[in-house]
């Protein structure tokens, strides 16, 4: 090889080097500054009062703590129903399903479920389980109704996970004698479970972050206490930042400002904590 394709080619990589670390940097430089602007407005109006109590003057005064409270739920109920079907689904896609026109036609419809407004989603909960399913305006429907939009992402997520764990580990399982579940059960569901967590975590940082659904389900904006089942409604970070910055006449600025610092703080919190989790799962 001459010398001058070898230089062309070296010239090629730092060039293709060069454009993806500039890709990354426009993805992560605003991310941080974004962080950083809600830390300097924010921060001032952090307090344990602020996280212990119940907001009172129509939250420029007391706390947050309901709506804290009520996005752990929230998050906590999407992947409790999200997660074992989209789990399932994503196994009998990857390990039972044929390659026909209707499997064809399934993950078409995945895919196409992914894109839908989050707001449709927020109108199928109210129409099915708040007045078909009789739930009401609650923490319950609410939760199905993030399940039902995060089931796209957990079923995609799950599928790909699954399929690419390597063919040689199912047919050195299957060649000593054991069952296809248990292949699938003890070998492929443990190599596939850090894929599998990846969507967990996506699914909930997208619960902690919705607004639009939960309005409709069983959010509001000031309640009496803590939920105290399944059945009543609940305060939610997003649906109290959204009603603070846009409907609230003098609402002090680092109040909305501590709000959202809270709520990023809570989706990086549970983002740190499955992402260890998923480590050491890598790691056995």
């Amino acid at each position: 090889m001459s010398g001058s394709n070898i230089k062309s080619r070296y010239m090629t990589q730092k060039a293709a080097i060069a454009l993806l670390a500039t890709a990354v940097l426009l993805v992560v430089v605003p991310i941080i500054l974004i962080i950083i602007y809600m830390i300097a407005n924010g921060y001032s109006s952090l307090s344990w009062d602020f996280l212990t109590q119940a907001p009172a003057q129509a939250g420029k005064t007391g706390g947050i703590l309901p709506a804290i409270i009520g996005t752990i739920y929230l998050m906590l109920g999407t992947i409790i129903f999200a997660l074992p079907v989209g789990v399932t689904a994503g196994i009998y896609l990857s390990e039972y399903a044929r390659n026909n026109w209707v499997t064809r036609l399934v993950n078409m419809a995945i895919l196409n479920l992914a894109g839908v407004p989050s707001i449709v989603f927020g109108l199928f909960g109210l129409g099915v389980f708040v007045m078909t399913f009789n739930l009401g305006m609650s923490l319950i429907a609410a939760s199905l109704t993030l399940a039902s939009q995060a089931l796209a992402m957990t079923i995609t997520t799950s599928r790909e996970a699954i399929t690419a764990v390597p063919k040689e580990y199912r047919e050195g399982s299957l060649a000593i004698g054991v069952s296809r579940w248990q292949t699938i059960r003890y070998v492929v569901l443990p190599q596939a479970s850090p894929g599998i967590l990846t969507g967990a975590i996506l699914a909930m940082s997208r619960a902690a972050g919705e607004t639009a659904p939960i309005i409709v389900v069983g959010a509001a904006f000031l309640v009496g206490g803590l939920p105290g089942s399944p059945f009543d409604r609940f305060m939610a970070l997003p649906y109290h930042l959204y009603t603070v910055s846009a409907h609230i006449p003098g609402m002090p600025a680092d109040i909305k400002w501590g709000v959202a610092l809270v709520l990023i703080a809570m989706v990086l919190f549970f983002n740190i904590l499955v992402t260890m989790v998923r480590f050491e799962s890598r790691k056995r």
